[in-house]
Order: structure tokens, then C-alpha cells, then sequence
């Protein structure tokens, strides 16, 4: 028996949209769990991140969570930077400065989980 909001998707069928945040490069997302897909917290969006992109140097008053699939990046938290590959996870606490800076040659992707913030 399924719940009602189940849902199963392959990433490729999900539109990836370029992500237009001011200091923002050569990054895409991919909303694969949202609130309108029945999800009341939390959000699942893949980023891809090309060769020498980077996501925006920025903060919010919510956590999320990272996982690295593929590639190799630099990832600034705070005063803090870290580079990491495929495989490690990250926590970005609450109303910290971050940014994740891909430092390979191959296309960075990672998962990020966020709660619902608007």
C-alpha cells in the first residue's frame, strides 16, 4: 500500500534551473522533493556546479545538510575552509557565512536537504 504523497523520480526527469542568486556561478538546481510534492519540512534539491562555479557566498536562519556525490570542492563556512569530495557529508549551521566552490575538473553535485523557509 502506498502513503499518499509518495513519490519516486529519476533525477534527469526533473528540470534543472539555472540558479540566479547574485555571486552565483555556473550553477544549476534540481527541485526533487518539494512542499508541493507533499513534503511539509523539508526540501531535496540537487545543485550541479561546473568547473570553476560556485554557489553564493550567503547566510540564512536555517541549517542544511550536503552530501557530496560527485566532483571535489572547497566548501567556506564561516572563518573555516575545507575541501572535500564525494562521499562526505556537511552541515551548514544556521546564520553562518557559506559557499561551495567547486575546485575540480569535472562537474561538482551534491544533494542538499533545507526545511521549508518562506
Amino acid at each position: 500500500m502506498c502513503l499518499t504523497g509518495f513519490k519516486v523520480v529519476h533525477f534527469s526527469k526533473v528540470k534543472a534551473e539555472d540558479f540566479k542568486e547574485a555571486d552565483a556561478a555556473g550553477i544549476r538546481a534540481r527541485w526533487l522533493i518539494k512542499r508541493e510534492d507533499g513534503a511539509p519540512n523539508f526540501a531535496m534539491r540537487l545543485f550541479e556546479v561546473a568547473p570553476n562555479g560556485n554557489s553564493p557566498h550567503h547566510s540564512h536562519n536555517w541549517e542544511h545538510e550536503v552530501y557530496i556525490l560527485e566532483g571535489e570542492c572547497q566548501v567556506v563556512c564561516g572563518d573555516e575552509r575545507r575541501n572535500v569530495g564525494a562521499g562526505h557529508a556537511v552541515f551548514i549551521p544556521p546564520n553562518v557565512l557559506h559557499q561551495f566552490i567547486n575546485s575540480g575538473k569535472a562537474t561538482l553535485k551534491f544533494l542538499c536537504l533545507a526545511p521549508h523557509h518562506e
